[in-house]
């Protein structure tokens, strides 16, 4: 069973034609949330990066049909992002020398300016 079904069948001229996949066309560069404008309606759809593609040409009893079918998953994938390409586009730096001598993590109480302060006076 289908979630949804469109089907819209009329006849057009070479340049409708034309238009019609331009403007399918427009919408699958964009990808993303995107609207095609069908008939009278529009369709909303979430256009992903990678599509499987089917082109099937048929000649036959006096005619040819073509037809151009793009496929893809209703749910976004759930790979998370590499840290290179989610936030700043570099991964997280990691300190990995020891902490000075003198100076704890646990709370003391004391901020770093009143450190620095107490480390100026004579």
């Amino acid at each position: 069973m289908k979630d949804l079904k469109f089907e819209q069948k009329r006849s057009l001229s070479r340049f409708e034609a034309a238009d019609q996949l331009t403007a399918l066309a427009a919408v699958l560069r964009e990808g993303g949330e995107a609207e095609l404008e069908l008939g009278a309606g529009t369709l909303s759809l979430r256009i992903p990066d990678d599509l499987r593609s089917e082109m099937e040409v048929e000649v036959g009893d006096g005619q040819i049909e073509l037809e151009i079918e793009f496929k893809w998953p209703t749910a976004p994938s759930r790979t998370p992002p590499s840290p290179a390409v989610a936030g700043t586009g570099k991964a997280p730096r990691r300190k990995s020398a020891p902490a000075k001598p003198g100076r704890s993590s646990a709370g003391t109480g004391k901020s770093k300016s009143s450190k620095r302060a107490a480390a100026k006076a004579p």
